[in-house]
């Protein structure tokens, strides 16, 4: 079955060079004073039952400015010498453990392996950081990862300050080597939802989806960047949806919202499609009024413009066209209410998109409610552009047709910002009401 998609995807594209990690790291150096000491820690490993773990993954900080994807690892940039230096604090070699639970790279590997200048073994991080910050008037560092550096900083008595300000503006626009990477991730998330829609079939299991698209990833050498949504029926209805337990039926739409990542570059796909391969005349309405709103949104999405034109422009859509179904008797100004926030917003409650980048929901504001001031599109941003309409049978909340009732549909797309207008990174896979109907169990 994943053959398809292999012969679908072209070569992998190659992880990020050390040069640019190293100019990344140049570039977050400049912005600090020499005096000052920036500490950036690794995700810590999360226990799932007793002495069993969660697969670890890399702090995205981290990887972003060495490149590193194992566990502990805790790098320090400081001044010495006339110049600034980036170094690894590491888990040493030890031929028992790694017995048991895989090789470590130790400090020689480390050093070898990856742009830093110095690594140092875990082992000896108390002493020897210790040190570095007593010569340091400032640290940057995010706290609450690392138990045991955490308690170094607080020990050293100095002045804090939070790195992330610095990188998430770095992290918002994307180098060409980073949109090589999201583009591979966007084609492999793709050709796993053709493979979910043509194998789908009525009375197979939410799970039946999930497991075709999630082990194209694993086939792939990937895996999911956010544990993937498959809801059918009302369950399309529930935005973060995630018991997949659920049997599909004739008459249903389901709503598949998965992606993938690659060297930690995530794709974030939604598709709804109707079970039995046909759309009935409501679900289709539906389905219409939600993909003339993403193209809208996705015309939005202009060099300049700023982060909220994409919304505006999906809402006034989605707006007008509950007035014009009947679902909402009222003008549109009234729909979309002071703030857009009227009452269209019972059936669209979320935000049209979020950056997209080492994080499915990605550094860097411009989603709904976040503080600051407005960001403005430009060049080398990955956005999502994703309304969606919402009328489930469960909620107490709204009066409405059953026609309507139990229909959830949500169109998601990756979007790049370019001088050229937007690119569709999500391209491969169809959204079309007759590419659709004429893929849904064709297998």
């Amino acid at each position: 079955m994943y053959g398809r998609v292999t012969s679908a995807l072209g070569n992998r594209p190659e992880r990020i060079s050390h040069t640019e990690l190293r100019q990344r790291q140049l570039d977050f150096c400049a912005e600090l004073s020499t005096d000052s000491v920036a500490i950036i820690t690794n995700n810590p490993v999360s226990i799932r039952s007793r002495d069993t773990h969660h697969r670890h993954r890399f702090n995205s900080y981290l990887h972003y400015l060495t490149g590193w994807h194992g566990e502990n690892g805790v790098a320090v940039f400081h001044y010495a010498e006339h110049k600034w230096e980036c170094l690894l604090y590491v888990r040493p070699r030890d031929i028992k453990k790694e017995t048991w639970t895989g090789r470590r790279p130790g400090v020689d590997g480390a050093l070898s392996g990856w742009p830093i200048d110095a690594a140092i073994s875990r082992d000896c991080i108390t002493e020897n950081l210790t040190e570095i910050l007593n010569s340091a008037t400032k640290i940057y560092h995010i706290p609450g990862l690392d138990d045991v550096v955490d308690t170094i900083v607080a020990d050293s008595g100095k002045d804090l300050g939070d790195p992330r300000k610095t990188l998430d503006n770095m992290r918002v626009i994307k180098s060409d080597a980073e949109i090589a990477l999201m583009q591979y991730a966007a084609d492999l998330a793709a050709l796993a939802h053709i493979e979910a829609m043509r194998e789908c079939n009525i009375g197979m299991g939410e799970w039946h989806m999930q497991s075709i698209i999630e082990g194209c990833f694993l086939y792939h050498q990937s895996e999911w960047s956010y544990p993937s949504i498959v809801g059918s029926g009302d369950n399309a209805t529930i935005l973060h949806y995630n018991e997949n337990s659920q049997e599909m039926l004739d008459g249903d739409v389901v709503l598949i919202d998965a992606g993938c990542e690659i060297d930690g570059y995530a794709s974030d796909i939604t598709r709804s499609f109707p079970v039995n391969g046909k759309f009935t005349d409501a679900q289709r309405e539906i389905y219409a009024l939600v993909l003339k709103a993403q193209i809208a949104g996705i015309e939005a999405c202009q060099v300049g413009s700023p982060w909220s034109s994409m919304h505006h422009a999906t809402s006034q859509v989605l707006a007008q066209g509950l007035i014009d179904l009947g679902i909402l008797d009222c003008s549109l100004e009234d729909a979309l209410g002071e703030d857009y926030n009227g009452p269209y917003r019972d059936f669209f409650m979320h935000g049209t998109g979020h950056f997209l980048g080492l994080d499915v929901h990605d550094v860097g504001g411009g989603r709904q409610g976040d503080d600051g001031p407005e960001r403005i599109l430009a060049p080398g941003m990955v956005v999502t552009i994703e309304p969606g309409l919402y009328f489930g049978a469960w909620r107490e909340d709204i009066e409405i047709d059953s026609k309507w009732a139990g229909i959830g549909i949500r169109i998601e797309d990756d979007v790049l910002i370019s001088e050229n207008g937007p690119v569709v990174l999500t391209a491969k896979c169809p959204k079309e009401i007759t590419e659709i109907e004429a893929l849904v169990g064709s297998n």
